[in-house]
């Protein structure tokens, strides 16, 4: 695809490099028991939004996919998935991961902020980690917004993760974590990434200098969306290792209904 801004050019080369690291980091959620704890956040919430659809009657959209995880755990549990993602390399790495699986997601190349469904496609669409790494992500979620059907539902996991570098509160308890790690033996997240251009990106986005989840649920409201966020989320799905890793950075959900009326005509 073609990139228009220097920006989209940084952020796939640095994914495209990390694709493989990154997979890994899924392949080992799919082995372990964060696959089941995953299936039980996502079909918990969509099954409570939903209660009298057959799961393979509902339409799920996953943003920003990587490696799969989530398309692969919402296939498995008989949802029907497209999944999108902006860089070619993480697509490569999400059908590999699928398998026999991949005959059933719809991989797509394409920019979460520019999506090319037509209006009302999907019944849910989820994200993770995804948001704060955008350019635009008001056009995101204007898009999320827009491709859901009337009375949809909107799921994004996502956190203040490079809030430390414009807050000296937050950078203090960053290092704070980071020695954590080292005295407790935890996995390092960090491990095997490029820090230093990870956060070379997260200077240019624009997420990285907002309050979250405070900004998503202002930027949801002005597009129509019934929102609401859960702060303790990360007590659900995150293992030990990863809250050492990020304690001052807690993992939250932005749940956000598209109400019946906001738009045209549902599908």
């Amino acid at each position: 695809m073609k990139n228009t801004i220097p920006y989209a050019g940084q952020n796939i080369a640095y994914w495209t490099k990390r694709a493989p690291g990154y997979s890994s980091v899924n392949q080992e959620e799919l082995r372990t028991g964060q696959r089941r704890v995953w299936s039980h956040a996502l079909d918990s919430r969509i099954q409570e939004h939903f209660p009298n659809r057959l799961r393979e009657s509902i339409r799920v959209l996953d943003v920003g996919t990587g490696p799969g995880f989530f398309a692969i755990v919402l296939t498995l549990l008989g949802y029907q998935v497209t999944a999108v993602d902006y860089t070619p390399a993480m697509l490569d790495q999400a059908r590999k991961n699928a398998g026999n699986l991949a005959e059933q997601i719809n991989f797509l190349a394409m920019n979460a902020e520019e999506l090319t469904f037509p209006d009302n496609s999907f019944d849910v669409v989820v994200s993770r980690n995804l948001t704060w790494n955008l350019h635009a992500p008001h056009k995101a979620y204007e898009q999320w917004s827009r491709v859901l059907k009337l009375g949809g539902l909107l799921l994004n996991f996502d956190a203040n993760w490079y809030r430390y570098l414009y807050d000296d509160r937050a950078k203090a308890q960053h290092q704070t974590d980071r020695e954590n790690v080292r005295l407790t033996g935890a996995e390092d997240d960090t491990a095997g990434t490029d820090v230093t251009a990870m956060e070379a990106i997260a200077r240019q986005a624009p997420l990285s200098l907002h309050i979250r989840p405070a900004w998503d649920l202002e930027t949801l409201a002005g597009f129509g969306m019934e929102a609401s966020a859960d702060p303790e989320v990360w007590k659900q799905v995150w293992t030990q290792d990863e809250w050492v890793n990020n304690a001052s950075t807690p993992m939250f959900l932005i749940s956000a209904e598209k109400p019946i009326g906001i738009g045209a005509n549902a599908s």
